[in-house]
C-alpha cells in the first residue's frame, strides 16, 4: 500500500531553516512524480516544488526559488525539502504528494510544473510549519 509520511515541521523564527522529510513506502520513487505542496489558512493549496523521480527534473514556484531545495535519498526512499530564509508567509501545512508518472501523462500532465499546478493522487498527512516574525 502506497504511503507518504511527512515529518520535520515546527515553529521557527523568521530567517531560520527547516528540513522536511517525506518517507515513501509501497512504491519506488523512480516511477513517480513527487512534490511538496502547502496550504495556509484561508488560502488555496500551492505546489511549491515538484520533481520527476525518473530523471530528477524539478520545478520550483517563484515564491520559493532560491530558498527551498528538494532532494532524495534512494536508499531510504525518502524525499527532503530544505527550507532556508523562512518568512512568516511560509507558514502553512506542508504536504508531500505523489502520482505515478505514466498515470499523469495519460491525463496530459507531462511536466513537473503541471504536476505542481494540478496536484497528485497520493498525499501524506501534512506537517505544520509556523514562522514567527
Amino acid at each position: 500500500q502506497l504511503q507518504l509520511v511527512e515529518s520535520g515541521g515546527g515553529l521557527v523564527h523568521s530567517g531560520g531553516s527547516l528540513r522536511l522529510s517525506c518517507e515513501a513506502s509501497g512504491f519506488t520513487l523512480d516511477y513517480y512524480g513527487i512534490g511538496w505542496f502547502r496550504q495556509a489558512p484561508g488560502k488555496e493549496r500551492e505546489g511549491v516544488v515538484c520533481m520527476r523521480g525518473g530523471d530528477g527534473s524539478t520545478y520550483y514556484a517563484d515564491s520559493v526559488k532560491g530558498r527551498f531545495t528538494i532532494s532524495r535519498d534512494n536508499a531510504k526512499n525518502t524525499v527532503y525539502l530544505q527550507i532556508n530564509s523562512l518568512k512568516p508567509e511560509d507558514t502553512a501545512v506542508y504536504y508531500c504528494a505523489a502520482s505515478h508518472w505514466d498515470t499523469m501523462v495519460a491525463r496530459d500532465i507531462t511536466t513537473v510544473q503541471a504536476m505542481c499546478v494540478t496536484g497528485a493522487d497520493y498525499w501524506g498527512q501534512g506537517t505544520q510549519v509556523t514562522v514567527s516574525s
